[in-house]
């Protein structure tokens, strides 16, 4: 059963909660799977798996197809720092130097796709 589709409403209002200071975990997780669902529709493909434990992870990217075992492109990062890079309050360079985000892979550089266009 495919997860189901945030609609954008229930996103940005979670993200802007989120922003003025939120903490629940409910409304938290709102907001990473909505970005992570926006990233997912406006950079489709299979070969980055892009993961915010423990609420969500997603492929995107154009180019090769992973099916099985651990992708050999994957970024991880907590949310706190997926949504500062999502609505660009961190760019992405600053949060990998910072240790802030995990990126393996020749193609797991998310630069080209950060901030995520929240606009629907």
């Amino acid at each position: 059963m495919p997860p189901r589709r945030i609609e954008d409403a229930e996103g940005r209002g979670a993200l802007a909660a989120v922003q003025q200071g939120a903490t629940d975990r409910p409304t938290l997780a709102t907001a990473v799977r909505w970005t992570l669902q926006r990233l997912a529709e406006d950079v489709p493909g299979n070969s980055v798996e892009v993961r915010v434990p423990p609420f969500a992870a997603v492929q995107a990217v154009p180019g090769p197809r992973h099916t099985r075992g651990t992708p050999p492109n994957v970024v991880e990062t907590d949310a706190a720092t997926w949504l500062a890079l999502a609505t660009g309050e961190l760019r992405w360079d600053e949060a990998v130097a910072q240790s802030r985000v995990s990126a393996s892979g020749s193609r797991a550089d998310l630069t080209d796709f950060l901030p995520v266009r929240l606009a629907g």
